[in-house]
C-alpha cells in the first residue's frame, strides 16, 4: 500500500479541513476492493468495477410509442382529413411480414416494430374507424409517435461508468442493453470497536459509572447502509498494554477498522498511541464541530479511523470522513451527500476557521419557504438531537454569525445514505 504519511497533517500540525482530508484520502489511499462478477439481481448497491457498454441500440428497432395506426406521412392530405384503407395488424413482439403499401394504414400497438415504409403513427384516440378504413385528422407532424432505434442509447456507448454505485434504474438499463451480469467491486470488510472502561453491552445491568454502548450500534447500522460487510468486535478497554495487539489482530482480514472514543488528548485516551505503536498516523484533528478529534492511519495495509466518543460527533464524522474513505477503498466515485437550501429560523454564533453542523428541524414558513429550526440544545452527546431533528445545517469556515432569515445548506437525515 502507498505511503500516506504527510508531516503537515500530523497531529502536531494545523487542524485539517473536511475538503483537505477528502483530498488526502483521494490522493494517497489506493483502491483495495477486488472484483467479482454477479447477476444483475444481486448487484443493487454494489460498485461497478468497469464501464458497462451497451451491446445493442436501445430501442433496438424503430417502434410505435402508442396504440394506433402507422402511415406514410406523404400519403396524408395537407390541411384536410385523409381516409386510408387498413392493411394488416402488428402487435408488440411480432415482426412485420411486409412493408406498408403506399396509400394504406396499418393497425399497430405500443412497442411494435414500425413496418418498412411507415414513418408516422396516429393515436387510436385521434382517429375514426370506418369499416376497413380509418379517417385520419390533419395537423400531425411527420415522425409523430415513432421511437427511433438507438434514440435512448446507442450501441457501444457507456451506459454505466466504472465507480458508480449501482441503483435499480442502472440495473434495468444494463438488462435492456444486453447484460445479465456485471463486474463489481467486492464488498469492503470493516471491523468496528467501541472503546472505554465505562461501556457496557446494550441490555446489560449497569454498574455505577457505566453506560450502555450506543456508538457501536450506530456505527454498525450506518456502515451496513453504506453496503460494507461489518464485523462487530465489541468493546476495547482502556488498557494501553493490550490495545495495540487488539488493533493489529483486527487489521488481519479487514480493509478498515473504525473505532469510537479514545483519540482525544485525555490521560485515558490510548487509541492514538496504540495505532502509532503498530502502524502510523496520517492525520489527527479536523477543523469541524462536532468531531474535531478524528484520527486516520494505517495498520499494515489496513486503513484505520478513530472517531470521537460523542454520538453526534460519530454521526457527523462518519458522514464526512469515513464515507469518502470507504468510497476510495471500494473503488467508488465519491459523491457529496445531497443537500438543500433552507432559511434559518435561528441565530447562531461560531468561530471562524472551522465548519459546524447544527441539528435542525425543517418546516414551511408562512411564505412557503423551507425553514430550519435549531434543536434547542447543542451537546455532542445528545442522541435525542438526532432522532428529534430532520438534518444538519452546514455552517462554513468563513461564517461567524447566522441571523434569522439567512440561507443555510441542510443535509436531511433520511437522504444522507
Amino acid at each position: 500500500m502507498a505511503q500516506l504519511t504527510d508531516d503537515c497533517f500530523a497531529f502536531g500540525g494545523p487542524l485539517l479541513s473536511v475538503e483537505a482530508a477528502a483530498a488526502l484520502i483521494a490522493e494517497r489511499v489506493p483502491v483495495l476492493a477486488g472484483t467479482e462478477t454477479i447477476a444483475l439481481t444481486d448487484a443493487d448497491g454494489r460498485i461497478a468495477a468497469a464501464d458497462v457498454v451497451a451491446g445493442l441500440d436501445l430501442p433496438p428497432f424503430d417502434n410505435s410509442a402508442v396504440d394506433g395506426y402507422a402511415v406514410r406521412f406523404t400519403d396524408l392530405t395537407p390541411g384536410a382529413e385523409t381516409a386510408l384503407p387498413v392493411r394488416g395488424r402488428l402487435p408488440a413482439g411480432a415482426a412485420p411480414d411486409a412493408g406498408l403499401p403506399a396509400g394504406a394504414a396499418m393497425r399497430i400497438f405500443t412497442g411494435a416494430p414500425m413496418p418498412p415504409g411507415a414513418d408516422t403513427v396516429f393515436m387510436q384516440e385521434d382517429v375514426r374507424r370506418e369499416g376497413e378504413a380509418v379517417a385520419l385528422p390533419s395537423g400531425l407532424k411527420a415522425g409523430a409517435n415513432r421511437r427511433l432505434a438507438g434514440e435512448d442509447v446507442a450501441h457501444g456507448s457507456v451506459v454505466i461508468p466504472a465507480g458508480r454505485r449501482l441503483t435499480p434504474p442502472d440495473l434495468a438499463l444494463a438488462a435492456a442493453t444486453g447484460h445479465a451480469a456485471l463486474s463489481v467491486r467486492r464488498r469492503l470488510r470493516v471491523a468496528v470497536f467501541s472503546t472505554g472502561d465505562e461501556l457496557a453491552e446494550p441490555g446489560a445491568k449497569l454498574r455505577p459509572g457505566a453506560i450502555h454502548d450506543s456508538n457501536r450500534i450506530l456505527l454498525v447500522a450506518l456502515l451496513r447502509r453504506l453496503g460494507v460487510e461489518v464485523a462487530d468486535l465489541g468493546i476495547l478497554r482502556d488498557d494501553p498494554a493490550t490495545l495495540p495487539d487488539r488493533l493489529k489482530a483486527a487489521a488481519a482480514g479487514h480493509d478498515l477498522i473504525v473505532t469510537s472514543g479514545g483519540v482525544s488528548t485525555g490521560e485515558e485516551d490510548h487509541v492514538k498511541a496504540a495505532v502509532e505503536a503498530v502502524g502510523r498516523l496520517v492525520f489527527w484533528r479536523l477543523a469541524i464541530k462536532p468531531g474535531r478529534p478524528v484520527a486516520m492511519g494505517l495498520i499494515g495495509e489496513t486503513a484505520f479511523v478513530g472517531l470521537p466518543g460523542n454520538p453526534v460527533a460519530v454521526y457527523v464524522t462518519l458522514l464526512f470522513v469515513v464515507r469518502p474513505l470507504l468510497a476510495r477503498l471500494g473503488g467508488a466515485v465519491p459523491e457529496a451527500p445531497p443537500s438543500e437550501p433552507a432559511r434559518a429560523a435561528f441565530r447562531y454564533a461560531k468561530k471562524a476557521g472551522r465548519r459546524e453542523y447544527v441539528r435542525v428541524s425543517l418546516h414551511r414558513g408562512p411564505d412557503g419557504t423551507v425553514e430550519a429550526v435549531k434543536f434547542p440544545r447543542d451537546g455532542a452527546g445528545l442522541l435525542s438531537s438526532l432522532t428529534g431533528s430532520d438534518g444538519l445545517a452546514e455552517l462554513p469556515e468563513d461564517v461567524t454569525r447566522v441571523e434569522a432569515g439567512d440561507m443555510v445548506e441542510v443535509y436531511r437525515h433520511p437522504l444522507l445514505w
